[in-house]
């Protein structure tokens, strides 16, 4: 065997491998269904088959189209036949409300949602691109907390308590220290999850976990508020990343206290979702993303690509400025219906004056219907 053929087999093995360790690195994501309405098709079986897995590009085509928007036009084909079998065909009957939450560490977990539609990623790109409009046509809400928060100096033990309570659980303190007690919570699969406060791990763990439930009841709160004072029309899109459990296998590996924790995770969001269902009038829908990636901490699997300057919505809004941002909202909500009204009559008008002088016309000027005739 000659150098070159050598060469070539090297190249060859060397791609074999690459797309091998590239299909060892699989993922799952789950959309959540409307509690009122179907915006998603029927499972056809329980146990998700290969060939119907999905690339992170399908699944951020398919949060565009929940979002009433059109799909990248890069996705084949092939993929949106696949977008076809996930999401209803109706393309006037979108939820435009979509809640996105990235769980990082996640990738080879076992923990399911029985009760959503659930497909295998193929990671052959490590992030998807959403083309979003600008001003006025998609709010973007984000869930994370800021990096400053990180130190889980807020977290304190009446929050673990009100929480291990919504969930049907206890908390333990100590009277002794503060920040030290023992969470325990029941979880589905008959086990109970033990975080102690006094491990850096579960501390941080419970930490993020509080924060992101707060984001949620927060980021539905304004939408209330919104909807409440104002013609609310445009599409929201609520994300969220959750590194949480990568914390929990950095401390006791993938198995155990790492898969109690996304365990817990799914069952708290499951429950606020059920929340926010009623506040968003049925018309929202949930893309949950178990995936590993190695991005930067920056940068998510969903990445948002604005065609013009975006309209971001801040959760601080719910007690400064939420007055101001509904009074400019609602400017622009006056002017658009007064338009709309003028050009509707001025129309009307013009299709009463044409219908009467139609009527009316003498016979000899209707050249459309007598063109053949000749009349004196």
């Amino acid at each position: 065997m000659d150098f070159n053929c050598l060469m070539r087999l090297l190249v060859v093995t060397l791609m074999l491998l690459c797309v091998h360790s590239k299909a060892d690195v699989a993922g799952s994501v789950y959309f959540l269904d409307s509690k009122t309405h179907q915006y998603f098709r029927p499972r056809l079986s329980e146990v998700v088959a290969e060939t119907d897995s999905m690339t992170l590009p399908e699944v951020g085509a398919a949060v565009s189209v929940l979002l009433g928007l059109a799909p990248s036009s890069s996705l084949s084909s092939h993929g949106s036949s696949k977008l076809n079998k996930v999401v209803m065909p109706n393309p006037f009957d979108r939820p435009r409300a979509v809640f996105t939450l990235e769980v990082i560490g996640a990738a080879d977990s076992q923990v399911t949602i029985e009760s959503a539609h659930g497909s295998q990623i193929d990671f052959d790109s490590y992030k998807a691109d959403i083309q979003l409009p600008g001003e006025g046509e998609v709010y973007v809400v984000s869930l994370n907390e800021p990096s400053s928060s990180d130190d889980n100096s807020e977290l304190t033990d009446k929050m673990i308590n009100d929480f291990a309570t919504w969930l049907g659980g206890s908390y333990a303190p100590n009277p002794s220290t503060t920040m030290s007690g023992e969470l325990i919570i029941p979880l589905a699969s008959g086990s109970d999850i033990n975080l102690h406060m006094s491990k850096k791990a579960d501390k941080q763990f419970a930490a993020s976990l509080l924060h992101l439930i707060n984001n949620i009841q927060r980021a539905t709160d304004m939408h209330q508020d919104l909807i409440g004072t104002i013609d609310y029309q445009a599409a929201e899109l609520l994300t969220g990343t959750f590194k949480g459990v990568k914390v929990l296998q950095k401390e006791y590996g993938k198995q155990g206290v790492a898969e109690q924790g996304l365990e817990l995770l799914l069952a708290s969001v499951s429950k606020i979702y059920t929340s926010m269902q009623t506040a968003y009038g049925g018309k929202l829908v949930g893309v949950i993303l178990l995936g590993e990636t190695t991005l930067s901490e920056s940068e998510t699997m969903l990445n948002l690509m604005y065609t013009s300057e975006p309209s971001a919505r801040l959760l601080q809004e719910v007690k400064g400025s939420s007055n101001s941002t509904i009074a400019a909202a609602a400017e622009v909500i006056f002017v658009r219906t007064l338009l709309a009204w003028l050009t509707g009559i001025i129309l009307i008008i013009a299709t009463l004056l044409g219908t009467y002088y139609l009527m009316y016309m003498p016979i000899t000027r209707d050249t459309l219907l007598y063109s053949n005739v000749k009349l004196d």
